[in-house]
């Protein structure tokens, strides 16, 4: 016999946030200032630091929203189904 957990709501199910692309920046700008702290902390030179998080947050914010994107799109797709 097989067993689930069950997690409560389906993700499908969820409700979409008011903001999403705005969410996800706001997200990896956190994790991007974090970059800049850990390496201060540590002794690592700032202006390296705030280079190699301003990438990190470009990189990830565009993937993170191209994500976002192609969900809504599949949820989209899936209604009209």
């Amino acid at each position: 016999m097989r067993r689930r957990l069950d997690w409560g709501e389906h993700p499908r199910d969820r409700k979409l946030p008011a903001h999403p692309y705005r969410d996800t920046a706001l997200v990896y700008l956190g994790f991007a200032v974090l970059i800049v702290v850990v390496a201060l902390a540590t002794g690592g030179g700032l202006l390296r630091a705030v280079v190699i998080a301003g990438l990190f947050w470009i990189c990830a914010t565009g993937y993170g929203m191209l994500g976002q994107r192609r969900r809504r799109r599949a949820r989209e797709r899936g209604r009209l189904r």
